[in-house]
């Protein structure tokens, strides 16, 4: 486990967050190992961590907006987005919005997805930060960074607590530089 570029200047515990990942091996299918962050969010100081480290490395960018990714990236997006002084913008799975939506479709490893966000969430020259809970194979983070410039935003940074290095997700995002807090 390593982990990433978050300001020293900024009292984050990385190790206690750590600890309160639970790992679930064979969920949702066999050979799965779900890293679980329901233990963190129960523990004060741990989300409060969390939110500070995903923060941090974006507070002098002139945050316009977060966008928190569907579903785990609302929990952390939405006080990251208090954080900075910023107003929050959910990024949904189709058909979940009802007002009018931008979408973007994107390939899952069996078919495909396509994530929304309202289309005046984003005005245009909005300085916008992606947050998510993983950084995973990348897929949903590229289908975000192309949604939010398809909205006229422009992506100052994608923010996870975590990134899956073995997936290479990374790679997906050649044009913006993730920050996780934790890598594994």
């Amino acid at each position: 486990m390593a982990h990433d570029n978050t300001p020293a200047d900024t009292a984050v515990d990385l190790d206690a967050i750590l600890a309160r990942i639970r790992d679930i091996p064979d969920f949702p299918k066999p050979g799965i190992l779900f890293k679980d962050i329901t233990p963190l969010l129960a523990d004060h100081a741990a989300l409060a961590g969390t939110v500070t480290g995903l923060a941090a490395p974006f507070r002098d960018a002139g945050v316009d907006r977060v966008v928190g990714l569907e579903a785990r990236g609302f929990i952390f997006g939405a006080p990251v987005a208090l954080t900075l002084g910023a107003g929050f913008v959910p990024a949904r799975k189709a058909g979940k919005l009802p007002a009018a939506v931008i979408e973007q479709p994107y390939d899952l490893e069996y078919g495909t997805a396509t994530v929304e966000v309202h289309a005046d969430a984003i005005t245009a020259g909005s300085r916008v930060l992606i947050v998510d809970d993983v950084l995973a194979t990348g897929g949903t983070g590229r289908a975000a960074v192309d949604l939010v410039r398809k909205a006229g935003g422009t992506v100052v940074g994608f923010s996870v607590l975590m990134e899956l290095t073995a997936l290479r997700g990374r790679e997906r995002l050649s044009d913006v530089e993730p920050h996780a807090l934790l890598s594994v």
